[in-house]
């Protein structure tokens, strides 16, 4: 599975991104999608995941209410949808797959993306 991530940028506190990410190589709506973010300095961590029909998903805590994942098997493409960022939500966030199960450990997931800068001015 190949991962493209696209759309990070820089945006004042308050705004909002959606990151996008186009997969290639596998039947795209058999895997679990994830998003991740490692700020500078700082390990990588769970952000949100979602399951291959589009169903169920996961958030990391600090990201509820805020960010949503979502997926359209037709494009092949998942997104994040960011609002009320915050000058803490500056990283880079990487997209990643897994074959089966929906959940946040990193060493679970399979292939990973070049990651998108994602920077938030207060």
């Amino acid at each position: 599975v190949q991962l493209q991530a696209s759309g990070g940028g820089l945006v004042q506190a308050g705004g909002s991104l959606r990151l996008s990410c186009l997969a290639s190589g596998r039947t795209f709506s058999s895997i679990v999608m994830g998003w991740f973010r490692q700020a500078l300095g700082k390990e990588r961590e769970f952000v949100a995941a979602i399951s291959g029909s589009g169903g169920p998903t996961l958030y990391a805590d600090s990201m509820k209410g805020r960010f949503t994942i979502s997926r359209d098997n037709a494009k092949n493409t998942v997104y994040l949808q960011m609002n009320s960022l915050k000058p803490e939500d500056t990283a880079v966030y990487y997209c990643a797959a897994r074959n089966w199960g929906i959940g946040p450990r990193i060493d679970e997931y399979d292939y990973w993306g070049q990651g998108t800068l994602v920077t938030v001015s207060s």
